[in-house]
């Protein structure tokens, strides 16, 4: 007679580690040629006192539409990974930042079509005065490039593109519009 094995239950570690592998999957519902991970929004994956996964959510902005299609997205991956108990506990603090999107999320942008924000680490928060200056000097970006031609004689034409955390450019040389996902 032959004795039947059961497998090992995993540990809490291979569970997480499960988890962030199977997420790395779950793309952004507004830009699905990246995923959550690679934008930063994912930000922690743990196993609580009671067993049940924690996943760590943060909004690209306050009040993003997004986030319960996001949490949805997740806990559909979990239950068909088999990953369960688990829930989603959404961190607004410390906020999102663009400097959370990964190099290679960078990439998969500019294929896309979208232009990829500046890094914002070295205009981190500090004691600074505060200084006064003309309007149009304020709202002055660096130069966007266009993810068509690379050019970056580009111009803003609204502040807002095809979801709040963009605004819409166009390029003044192949003429083409385009996203600019704006630096937070």
């Amino acid at each position: 007679m032959s004795a039947i094995m059961t497998p090992p239950c995993p540990t809490a570690q291979q569970r997480a580690a499960r988890a962030w592998a199977v997420l790395e999957s779950v793309p952004d519902p507004e830009i699905p040629v990246v995923s959550i991970r690679e934008l930063g929004i994912l930000r922690d994956v743990m196993v609580a006192e009671d067993a049940a996964l924690e996943v760590v959510i943060t909004p690209t902005y306050s009040g993003c539409p997004a986030m319960a299609q996001i949490a949805e997205d997740v806990g559909r991956a979990l239950d068909q990974a088999g990953l369960g108990p688990w829930r989603i506990r959404t961190a607004l603090a410390p906020a999102w930042t663009t400097d959370w999107i990964s190099e290679e999320a960078r990439d998969k942008l500019r294929s896309y079509g979208i232009a990829p924000p500046g890094r914002c680490g070295d205009v981190a928060p500090s004691v600074q005065p505060l200084r006064f200056m003309p309007r149009a000097s304020a709202r002055r970006v660096d130069a966007v490039a266009c993810p068509h031609c690379g050019s970056v004689h580009t111009e803003p034409l609204a502040q807002f593109g095809s979801t709040a955390c963009k605004a819409l450019y166009r390029c003044l040389d192949c003429r083409e519009p385009f996203d600019y996902f704006k630096p937070y």
